[in-house]
């Protein structure tokens, strides 16, 4: 029997994978243990209770070492000859780019076999996204499984959790009474106490559910950062020298939620040429073990010229590379690992959507937004990450100013009675949220849309 708790991204998968009108290839993307596998199982299982012949079903492991022995049309005569000789079965194929001619074969599948359908997973995105770009235009549709957010930490973890209307929005934050307002965060207080340790362990399922935080530590640095950065990648990609990838994905952890400069970590990293650089960075992203977030320019304000934020794709992946204990006692150090959580949730609940998420920092003193939420024809949603004590935010600051510009401005703070709306002295409305409140709200808000409440994925705002 497969695991009880369900990643919000297999209810769209489901949703997917059982629509009758539009038929598509269901593709799950992510880092290592994120789920993906056990997202299948389910599926698969949620099958079997509908009724579906357990022969019509098969799953595959494409990374098992004897299955890599074999071509991918080996594999499904087998099936056909010795299990199911009809064309109308479930493929569940894990882990497809290690498959030959892998996008191929699932054009071939979807052309020749229309009632056959597929889920397949994979951890490589841009070589997912590469295919489905050359042979699965109109055939299969991407779904990123990103890290557990803070709301599915704390469903997994089977907390107290806060008692919240359904369709709450942070913007409806600004209508609410002092009384309402209060209830709210005495609800989201249930969970307070568990935004460290989500910080610390981050948001992979098994990892979570560890009785020994730091053996979990270990297990992440050794099996998920080490086999992706040196089998997986180097496979992939041909990596001759997987020390220098190594070398430079420590030093994007030590400047996780900070603009880079290709030219800088070149020269800091010497014998390490730009070209290098930029190619390992995008492997890095390939893999879902960073984000790069790209300036956005605000009400024709210049921007610097387009270098990007780098973010760790799980705070909790940058400590456990690190090693370093003081991360989440340091505040500075905390603060990074606050934005960086910040910031991979409002990608991950954005990514299906026509949006930009990225960052403005421009100005004739050149003042930061950390994150801006840039939606087509529309007025954007400013962020900004104060995870300090009596972090005050003035007139003169950058969402100050722009907020005017916002369909939304919110301080995302540390401590919880930090908590309102705030007025600038142009009458703009600013919304203070404590990060915990703020991360486990947009979680809420990505579940509403999910699974069903909603038409499609609703704003958060």
């Amino acid at each position: 029997m497969s695991k009880s708790f369900k990643r919000l991204a297999f209810f769209e998968a489901m949703k997917r994978l059982n629509r009758k009108d539009i038929r598509r290839i269901v593709v799950l993307t992510g880092a290592r243990r994120v789920g993906k596998t056990t997202i299948q199982y389910q599926m698969i299982e949620e099958l079997l209770k509908s009724g579906i012949p357990p022969q019509k079903i098969i799953y595959i492991s494409m990374d098992h070492p004897m299955l890599k022995l074999s071509g991918f049309s080996d594999i499904l005569e087998c099936y056909h000859e010795n299990i199911y000789a009809e064309q109308d079965a479930y493929f569940f194929l894990d882990e497809v780019q290690y498959a030959q001619d892998w996008d191929k074969w699932l054009k071939t599948i979807y052309d020749m076999q229309p009632d056959t359908k597929v889920v397949a997973t994979g951890s490589a995105s841009p070589v997912l996204i590469k295919g489905t770009q050359e042979s699965g235009t109109g055939r299969w549709s991407v779904i990123q499984v990103p890290t557990m957010s803070f709301f599915e930490y704390c469903e997994l973890l089977n907390l107290d959790l806060p008692v919240l209307p359904e369709k709450l929005k942070i913007t409806t934050l600004a209508h609410k009474t002092q009384q309402q307002l209060t209830h709210i965060m005495i609800q989201l207080s249930k969970v307070q106490n568990h935004f460290n340790r989500y910080l610390h362990v981050g948001g992979f399922p098994e990892l979570a559910l560890a009785d020994n935080d730091i053996m979990a530590q270990q297990i992440m640095r050794e099996d998920l950062v080490d086999k992706v950065l040196k089998r997986d990648l180097p496979s992939l990609y041909k990596i001759r020298n997987a020390t220098e990838l190594e070398r430079i994905f420590l030093y994007l952890c030590n400047v996780s939620s900070q603009i880079v400069s290709i030219e800088a970590i070149a020269k800091e990293l010497s014998g390490v040429s730009r070209p290098t650089v930029e190619n390992y960075i995008r492997y890095l992203e390939s893999a879902n073990l960073i984000y790069q977030s790209w300036p956005i320019s605000m009400a024709g304000k210049k921007i610097l010229k387009a270098r990007p934020k780098i973010y760790i794709a799980d705070a909790a992946i940058r400590n456990a590379v690190l090693m370093d204990d003081s991360l989440i006692t340091d505040p500075v150090e905390l603060g990074k690992a606050v934005e960086t959580a910040v910031y991979k949730h409002v990608a991950a609940f954005y990514y299906q959507q026509a949006t930009s998420v990225g960052y403005y920092r421009g100005g004739r003193k050149n003042k930061e937004i950390d994150i801006v939420v840039d939606y087509p024809n529309s007025k954007k949603i400013l962020v900004e990450v104060k995870y300090r004590e009596g972090a005050s935010i003035s007139d003169g600051d950058a969402i100050s100013i722009l907020s005017q510009e916002a369909s939304a401005s919110i301080i995302v703070t540390k401590n919880a009675n930090d908590f309102g709306v705030h007025k600038t002295n142009t009458g703009n409305e600013i919304i203070h949220i404590p990060a915990f409140a703020f991360l486990y709200l947009l979680g809420h808000a990505e579940k509403c849309g999910i699974r069903g409440l909603d038409n499609s994925l609703q704003r958060f705002l």
